[in-house]
């Protein structure tokens, strides 16, 4: 862990009851939500399942991404 991250790695992506998407840092400390639609009435103003999942899953990816673009 690098010393003056703020939000500490690993993250983690978890499901919330109503079908949405917390990514949480190592101290379990909410950094975003992503809302997806429940059910179709709901298809304008939210993204798909599918789409909210790999959104979620790409920011809880960034600590590992910017560590490995680092410059030496």
């Amino acid at each position: 862990m690098t010393p003056n991250r703020r939000f500490p790695a690993p993250w983690r992506v978890e499901q919330t009851e109503g079908g949405h998407f917390v990514v949480k840092d190592a101290t379990g400390f909410s950094i975003c939500y992503v809302y997806a639609r429940a059910d179709e009435a709901l298809r304008s103003s939210y993204m798909a399942h599918a789409e909210a999942v790999v959104i979620a899953e790409t920011i809880a990816e960034l600590p590992v991404l910017t560590t490995v673009n680092q410059p030496d």
